[in-house]
């Protein structure tokens, strides 16, 4: 438990009248302690008063409470104040000193190390990355599958990566309903607004929320991570490599090795598919959350010219009826005291669509087959003065010109190609540019085609 593991009186500085004071302190020694660049956990003690006495006069703090056997006089300089905090952090059990010789060395015992590296974490609001988490769940997956006797343990890891994934849901879940609820004590709606804004749209909306609703969700992973562990489940060659990795690194019983592989699995398997139903809850106060603020906004600077001295002379004539004479208000539906939209309804919820899976239709074949003929009855019945200039030039044969009576009509396509030879023209610009190429002189008689057609009598020439 807890009271084996730190000091009794660890706290005690952070929860007497100088907490801010030793606040300040603390963080400032968590950058000296867990520098990325310190190799010797070993701090020389000259160097940490020397931390704590720039933290003091960074601070700018100058009243002290003496607490303990302190003396009634106050600190003169910031020394006096970096050597009370220092002793005072020593005797508490922050920090533990260590003689070398002739020098004191500072050091923080693992305990200790990481309760103040969880402290300094919830004092910067430290943003969790949603995509981020997920991957990691997904690669260590996907190792632990790849090669289960060499690194079967990143199943345990991504088993963790989930709790805490899961933890950081109900935390903000949890701030959600904080921010709810200090938002309903406050009467000042410029605060309420200024309160939304910082704690909900800053902290939560924007670094949290707005991450699930992005179209590049990381739970878009869910299911390849769900669809590898199921395969695990009823792979028993894998299973088997996992408990005995697992009975290895972890020096354990294969009975227990086995158990703590399932337990693993069925976690991670649990946390992923409870992930829609704790969205919805996170939306469900968020929505309640947002129209409280939207409603704070609405009538916070709604007023009228003369609404108190008209509400005071209401109030006035009522005061002298009686009971039975004020009528009684039944519904709000026909009421309108202060303006038509003073009773609004609240905004409506956005639903989500459901999924549904698309199933390719199969076409029956002969409706295929119907669609190529026509495709081809349409080819045939087009008119382009590219098919007409064809025909003219089968007709032709090499000659300068023909006549009417020699037009060989074998085809309903050459039926519809004579028919607007005479009207090439119109036809746009390409029915123009083929009628340029032909010169056609009409005649005053009626002649018989191919005991086809019946047309006036035509002589048809090249121009080139």
């Amino acid at each position: 438990m807890l009271f084996n593991k730190l000091p009794d009186d660890l706290f005690t500085p952070l929860s007497g009248q100088n907490r801010h004071i030793y606040q300040s302190v603390l963080l400032a020694l968590a950058d000296q302690f867990f520098d990325e660049d310190l190799i010797d956990p070993f701090i020389p003690r000259d160097q940490v008063r020397s931390c704590i006495e720039e933290s003091v006069v960074r601070q700018g703090v100058r009243r002290w409470v003496p607490e303990g056997d302190d003396s009634d006089e106050q600190p003169r300089s910031a020394s006096e104040y970096a050597s009370r905090i220092y002793r005072r952090l020593v005797d508490t059990g922050w920090l533990e000193e260590e003689q070398r010789i002739y020098r004191t060395f500072v050091l923080l015992s693992p305990s200790v190390s990481f309760l103040l590296r969880t402290l300094v974490s919830i004092a910067n609001l430290e943003k969790r990355s949603y995509g981020g988490a997920v991957l990691n769940v997904l690669s260590s997956l996907e190792a632990a599958l790849n090669d289960p006797v060499g690194r079967g343990l990143t199943l345990a890891e991504a088993a963790q990566t989930a709790a805490d994934f899961s933890a950081h849901l109900t935390d903000m879940m949890l701030g959600l309903r904080e921010l709810k609820i200090s938002l309903a004590q406050s009467s000042d709606a410029r605060e309420i607004v200024r309160n939304f804004f910082e704690h909900f749209v800053e902290h939560i909306l924007v670094s949290d929320y707005k991450t699930l609703k992005t179209r590049n969700n990381p739970f878009r992973y869910r299911r390849q991570i769900l669809a590898l562990l199921r395969d695990l489940q009823f792979d028993p060659l894998k299973l088997e490599q996992l408990i005995a990795h697992y009975q290895e690194q972890f020096d354990i019983e294969q009975v227990d090795a086995e158990a703590m592989v399932y337990q693993h699995i069925n976690r991670i398997i649990r946390i992923f598919e409870s992930v829609d139903q704790r969205l919805a809850t996170i939306d469900d106060f968020r929505y309640r959350l947002e129209k409280r603020v939207a409603d704070t906004v609405r009538y916070m600077d709604k007023t009228t010219p003369g609404m108190a001295a008209r509400l005071s002379r209401a109030i006035s004539n009522l005061n002298g009826r009686a009971d039975e004479a004020v009528p009684r208000i039944d519904t709000l539906d026909r009421i309108r005291f202060m303006s038509p939209g003073s009773v609004r309804s609240p905004v409506k919820r956005r639903v989500i669509a459901e999924p549904k899976v698309i199933r390719k239709s199969e076409i029956d074949p002969e409706v295929l087959m119907l669609r190529e003929l026509f495709k081809e009855y349409k080819a045939r019945r087009e008119v382009t003065p590219k098919k007409i200039g064809d025909f003219i030039e089968r007709q032709l044969r090499g000659r300068k010109k023909i006549e009417a009576k020699d037009f060989e009509i074998n085809s309903i396509e050459d039926y519809i190609c004579f028919s607007y030879v005479r009207h090439m023209a119109t036809l746009g610009k390409q029915g123009r540019k083929t009628a340029d190429r032909y010169e056609v002189r009409f005649r005053d008689n009626y002649i018989q085609v191919a005991d086809v057609v019946e047309c006036r009598d035509f002589v048809i020439q090249r121009t080139q």
